[in-house]
């Protein structure tokens, strides 16, 4: 279901790198391992008229930064542990009317990635404003 006064302008990241320390052993945990993620961001106004003003969009920049620093916050067990991380920092950072979330790990012999793909809305978290 749609939020209310939903537009379909979206910003996409594709095949960002992340580094995390993430895997059930232990072991697999020890070492940085490189993960990659989609994301789709649904602005909650809509991109007309920026008139070039930076801040009246969502700087993917920053966006970039906020999830790389996210990844590297501690050790998960879990890849759809910190893709709702990831969903949650950016619907609090930003003005998003909804995220996307797809986190591609490089892990299985004979496989590209395996990935677990999240899409999420601030009111799927209770905490947030």
């Amino acid at each position: 279901m749609e939020p209310p006064d939903f537009h379909q302008d979206r910003i996409d990241l594709q095949g960002l790198s992340l580094v995390a320390h993430i895997g059930v052993p232990e072991e697999e945990r020890a070492l940085p391992q490189r993960l990659e993620v989609d994301l789709a961001l649904w602005p909650a106004a809509p991109l007309a008229d920026l008139q070039e003003d930076l801040r009246r969009t969502i700087n993917y920049y920053d966006v970039a930064l906020a999830c790389r620093a996210e990844s590297q916050r501690g050790p998960r067990l879990l890849i759809e542990t910190l893709a709702e991380d990831l969903c949650r920092l950016l619907l609090q950072r930003w003005p998003l009317a909804q995220v996307r979330v797809c986190l591609h790990k490089f892990i299985l012999p004979d496989t590209r990635a395996v990935s677990v793909t999240l899409t999420r809305r601030a009111a799927d978290f209770p905490a947030l404003p």
